[in-house]
């Protein structure tokens, strides 16, 4: 099946079978390794990616699916020399140990900071009218489906804060 669509800002034409995920169109047709096959059913977060603003699990969907769609991984959001902000605090603050979770981590982290902006609730979100404030038990809530076996969380969560008052500023 023909499917095209803009990766890292990159138009991409692939031709695969049409029960192909989007995770194995990138990692072994497009070669964007990057992102990580973890348990190949939803669960752990590892090869999160943002469509069109969204963060999702890019192993539950097919490739097919997202035909004309704008996609964003790990190697769109920034390059050793040029990290984006998210990228620099999980570096600054040790967020990641064995680094197996860590794209769809920062990727997850960076579509949620989005959502926050727009002022998304959650389900833990207390005031519906005065914005959504950006506490510990927040961002549990919001990186929920990001596992992290290494348990890193504390520092996922100062990498998340760090961005969130870089952003911010």
């Amino acid at each position: 099946m023909h499917t095209t669509f803009t990766i890292n800002g990159e138009a991409h034409d692939l031709e695969a079978d049409a029960r192909t995920t989007l995770l194995d169109a990138l990692r072994q047709h497009l070669n964007l390794t990057g992102t990580k096959k973890g348990c190949d059913h939803g669960q752990c977060g590892a090869c999160t990616v943002i469509v069109n603003g969204r963060r999702i699990n890019a192993c539950l969907t097919l490739a097919c699916m997202h035909d004309g769609d704008e996609i964003t991984t790990i190697e769109g959001l920034g390059s050793p020399e040029a990290m984006s902000a998210m990228q620099e605090a999980f570096v600054t603050h040790d967020g990641f140990q064995c680094g197996y979770c860590t794209a769809g981590q920062i990727c997850s982290a960076t579509a949620m900071l989005d959502e926050v902006a727009q002022g998304w609730p959650s389900h833990v979100t207390d005031d519906l009218e005065n914005g959504v404030q950006l506490t510990n038990e927040e961002i549990a809530e919001r990186m929920s489906g990001n596992l992290c076996r290494c348990s890193a969380y504390p520092g996922i969560v100062k990498a998340i804060r760090d961005a969130a008052d870089g952003i911010a500023e």
